[in-house]
């Protein structure tokens, strides 16, 4: 090798570990030592669902990378107040972007909560009834009754706590150079719209189903309320008066905010086309913002809660909001999980490239909001595991299961390996169709699986024929003929069970 070249690939190993380097390291302001080693704690803590013994926790740089996650951003609120938030990766990988706390997130569903404050403010100002016939305010559009609702009248408390028995679950969005349909033809499922139209699956108030639908009727119901456009409604009435100064609703985002929004990529890390999707439908999916805003809600609901703060709703209609309706998880805008006893207020969110989820809780001023720009949501759950250890939240996290290892043969193992073909008709719920190849593999003594199109993962034994992955709740057991031969598995999901026929 000659010194030049010495020289320019050295250079080039510098220039790799700096931006790799960069990928992970911290990209903003720094805090005092304590705070410094939480957040550090945190970053080196991230479990799953499913702990093996005698094995540490991942790293978030190693997570990040298993899941293909570019981009991360953080907000940590202890003791009413946002004790930390901070940006890991990229916001846009082609750009050399990285994440800050500047960096704008999609937020996905996690847009329902400040809607849900949205319209408790209307009612709070005496010009919206929860408990009234939505047809009483819509203006611009009907809802068109039929003999699914049997008789019972939706309500604006029904649309906001998924009792409305709407149809449509959410929304996929649309392309950048895709033309943009009206709301009315949203809810009458009518091109350019590409969902089906929003109407009745059983009667209200009967039970909880979620329904992005049911989310988009209220925000017609606002704009006919208001006479405003609803992300300038919200603006002024929401987000400026809580400081959200780095949120908005507007659909497409401002050509002034380019720089500060994430691109989304796909769970194989793929950037999404276009950098993002279009969402007309802004109360069920249309904010753009940053955890540190997010935990500026969070904090100021906390605060209402006790009646230490009323910038938009009184603690009385805190109260209401964080309430369920007529069922036991869907209040207006948020869900209610009791968790080690105490009791928190969250919202999860997905938009196409992005996913989400914040908690806060009712008592001692406790919170955290996770975005990234990713399709894969482990990743999430896992750094929420982290910062509720690291932070001491009383039985937050516990583990679906905790698995004994064993140790087994080599030939044991080598006789597991093989392609199965999954001969279980589908329900629609399974990445993993029938006739499609799931393959078992072994390297080392390591036993690792692969469904049709998805990652291989590690596999961990607790039986001599009985398998965990660390990321999901999902089980996978081999069986074995009368003379011993494997033969089949069967993976069991979410008290389903998928058979495998082994054919190599």
């Amino acid at each position: 090798m000659s010194k030049n070249t010495f020289y320019l690939s050295c250079m080039l190993a510098l220039l790799f570990i700096s931006i790799s380097s960069l990928t992970l390291r911290a990209q903003d302001k720094k805090y005092d030592q304590e705070v410094e080693k939480r957040i550090k704690l945190v970053k080196s803590n991230l479990c799953s669902e499913i702990q093996v013994e005698d094995e540490l926790n991942w790293t978030l740089e190693e997570r990040m990378k298993f899941y293909h996650v570019n981009g991360v951003s953080i907000a940590v609120i202890r003791d009413y107040k946002i004790e930390w938030a901070r940006g890991f990766g990229w916001a846009d990988i082609s750009e050399r972007r990285p994440v800050t706390t500047s960096t704008l997130f999609q937020a996905g569903s996690m847009s329902k909560s400040l809607n849900g404050v949205a319209v408790l403010r209307l009612v709070q100002d005496g010009k919206l009834n929860l408990e009234e016939d939505i047809n009483r305010y819509l203006i611009t559009w009907k809802f068109p009754y039929d003999s699914l609702s049997r008789g019972k009248k939706i309500t604006m408390a029904n649309l906001l706590s998924h009792t409305a028995g709407l149809s449509v679950h959410g929304f996929p969005g649309y392309e950048k150079d895709a033309p943009l349909p009206a709301l009315p033809q949203i809810l009458d499922g009518i091109f350019p719209a590409n969902t089906v139209a929003v109407r009745s699956v059983f009667e209200p108030s009967l039970k909880g189903e979620y329904s992005g639908g049911g989310t988009t009727i209220s925000q017609l119901i606002l704009q006919d309320i208001t006479n405003m456009p609803y992300d300038k409604f919200m603006w002024e009435n929401v987000l400026k008066p809580m400081g959200m100064s780095n949120s908005f609703f507007m659909q497409p985002p401002p050509v002034k905010n380019r720089r500060q929004l994430a691109t989304g990529y796909d769970v194989d890390g793929k950037e999404v086309k276009g950098k993002y999707h279009i969402y007309p439908e802004q109360a069920a999916a249309g904010l753009w913002t940053t955890p540190t805003d997010l935990a500026k809600y969070i904090v100021e609901t906390q605060l209402s809660l006790q009646a230490k703060s009323n910038k938009l709703l009184s603690q009385t209609m805190t109260r209401l909001m964080l309430t369920p309706y007529k069922n036991k998880t869907f209040a207006l805008g948020v869900f209610i999980d009791t968790i080690g006893g105490r009791v928190y207020f969250s919202h999860g969110g997905q938009d196409r490239g992005f996913i989400g989820r914040y908690f806060g809780s009712f008592e001692g001023g406790n919170g955290v909001v996770v975005m990234t720009n990713t399709d894969d949501i482990p990743i999430v759950n896992e750094i929420i595991n982290s910062v509720a250890i690291v932070y001491k939240w009383k039985d937050f996290y516990k583990p679906f299961m905790t698995l004994k290892q064993v140790v087994l043969d080599n030939d044991i193992l080598e006789s597991y390996a093989g392609q199965y073909e999954n001969n279980t008709a589908s329900e629609g719920q399974y990445t993993l169709m029938p006739g499609s190849i799931f393959t078992i593999k072994k390297e080392g003594h390591q036993l690792k699986a692969q469904a049709a199109g998805q990652e291989m993962i590690d596999i961990y034994p607790v039986s001599d024929n009985m398998f965990f992955p660390r990321t999901s709740d999902t089980d996978i057991k081999f069986i074995k003929d009368d003379k011993g031969v494997v033969i089949k598995l069967i993976i069991h999901q979410n008290g389903k069970y998928i058979e495998c026929k082994k054919i190599k």
